[in-house]
């Protein structure tokens, strides 16, 4: 017996798609074997299991719990909970690998699954081989058995363990937590029992119909709640989840977003000081600000590319305590795992806040004043997108441009700069443009659509 997925559905990082589509349970069972027979031939055993808040959840864990255990492995089902919960799970249990079900930042009617092994982040050429082994039915067969093992108490109380308060007494923060429905509710209700302040949480009870709005922190519209509450009860700051909990957004007492890399720029200095000269990673969309405050504090910046797994194998590889996404993606790798984690990043932001002056407001205006574009998407065929790049990779090299190539192409001018790469998640391109100024802006944005124009591609902003 053999299994096809659709071609749509194994990405770089994870696989994902539209239930009933793309993405049913036929291909979680097929996960489950394919994953259950990796971690077989490798002499492993055990595979923690955890699943988000959507309505479709409970269907895909079934069938992949019984692809697992008809690979002959002992599936540990660890509950409903973040995407974080399962990999301290597969820490924490001792297993040899972990799946979860999730559909992440994706719209109610898709889901997913993102996978890791004990040892290392599970993707690229990794989902290529589940497809292949699929197709040609290369599995083992076994017996396997399913327990339960609910871990929501113990992450919660590993949390706090791991939060290292700052030298003096946390203020008394009045902060504002918005779950977005997703499955940082019940995680954050237990947490802010624990904490010191005042704390108001929003849309905590999960409905993965997400009734109020789309669980996306990185798209300034769904923070209209968290701004509204942190204005009508003077909270110090607001901190917003995606679907998964994986991610932090964030705002500060005024209702300015503080991004991914400016949460990254407060979180580095006291890092920084407890281990100095470490190397800090963020993606290529980061600001240029970052890279030069990071330096300025006596660390090493690096540019690397974006993708939460290959974010963490390069923090294993040069030893990096902490790096960041500008999709509020935050690891820290010398306490808490090394893995992604918007909950145990809200804590981090807590403290270091408090550390550093006790306003995340003061902070933020503290910043260098940068112009720069949102995220920009422009549609590009799975096929076309990477050709997309190369071709214009290759008219800079011949006009001789400053041009870094991690991840894409980030044009370096006098003035500021501007990013395209390949979307890892979708059938497009994604594009940023940081400037001095307003003039600049509009001149860099101008390059880079005549860039996209001269190889056929419409200017047109896709939505995430």
């Amino acid at each position: 017996m053999s299994h096809q997925f659709h071609p749509t559905a194994l990405r770089e990082y994870d696989i994902r798609g539209i239930i009933g589509s793309t993405l049913g349970p036929d291909d979680a069972r097929a996960i489950g074997r394919g994953f259950g027979t990796l971690i077989a031939r490798s002499g492993g055993s055990r595979v923690a299991v955890g699943r988000d808040g959507r309505t479709t959840s409970p269907m895909l864990e079934a069938a992949l719990v019984e692809g697992l255990n008809a690979a002959g492995i002992e599936a540990i089902r660890v509950g409903m909970g973040p995407t974080p919960m399962l990999y301290f799970s597969v820490y924490d249990l001792n297993c040899d690998g972990g799946i979860m079900v999730t559909g992440s930042h994706n719209p109610p009617d898709w889901n997913g699954f993102k996978m890791m092994l004990s040892s290392r982040p599970f993707f690229g050429a990794d989902i290529r081989e589940l497809g292949t082994m699929a197709a040609a039915g290369d599995w083992v067969d076994g017996d396997g058995s399913a327990r339960d093992e609910p871990m929501m108490d113990r992450y919660v109380d590993r949390l706090l363990e791991e939060f290292e308060a700052p030298n003096a007494p946390l203020p008394p923060f009045t902060i504002a937590w918005d779950c977005g429905n997703g499955v940082a509710g019940p995680v954050v209700e237990a947490l802010v029992k624990r904490l010191p302040g005042t704390h108001h949480v929003l849309f905590a009870d999960v409905d993965g119909s997400f009734p109020n709005h789309h669980p996306d922190p990185t798209e300034e519209k769904n923070l209209a709640d968290l701004k509204r509450v942190v204005a009508e009860k003077g909270c110090d700051f607001g901190l917003a989840f995606d679907g998964d909990a994986d991610r932090l957004g964030a705002i500060d007492s005024a209702g300015r977003v503080v991004w991914g890399d400016q949460l990254l720029a407060i979180l580095a200095e006291p890092v920084l000081a407890a281990l100095p000269g470490s190397t800090i990673i963020a993606d290529v969309k980061a600001s240029q600000a970052l890279f030069d405050r990071i330096a300025e504090l006596g660390g090493e910046p690096l540019m690397w590319k974006t993708g939460h797994s290959l974010i963490k194998a390069k923090m294993k590889e040069v030893g990096s305590p902490l790096a960041g996404e500008m999709s509020g993606h935050i690891f820290f790798g010398h306490k808490w795992y090394g893995f992604d984690d918007g909950i145990y990043a809200a804590l981090r932001l807590i403290g270091a806040v408090a550390e550093l002056g006790g306003s995340l407001t003061n902070l933020k205006s503290a910043m260098p004043v940068m112009v720069n574009t949102p995220e920009l998407r422009f549609q590009a065929s799975e096929e076309r997108k990477f050709a997309v790049v190369e071709e214009v990779l290759e008219r800079l090299r011949a006009e001789g441009a400053t041009v870094v190539e991690t991840d894409g192409a980030r044009v370096i001018r006098a003035d500021g700069w501007w990013l395209l790469r390949a979307s890892n998640t979708q059938d497009a391109l994604v594009a940023r443009v940081e400037a001095r100024d307003q003039p600049s802006l509009d001149r860099l944005r101008g390059e880079l659509e005549s860039a996209l124009t001269e190889s056929g591609i419409a200017t047109v902003v896709t939505g995430h």
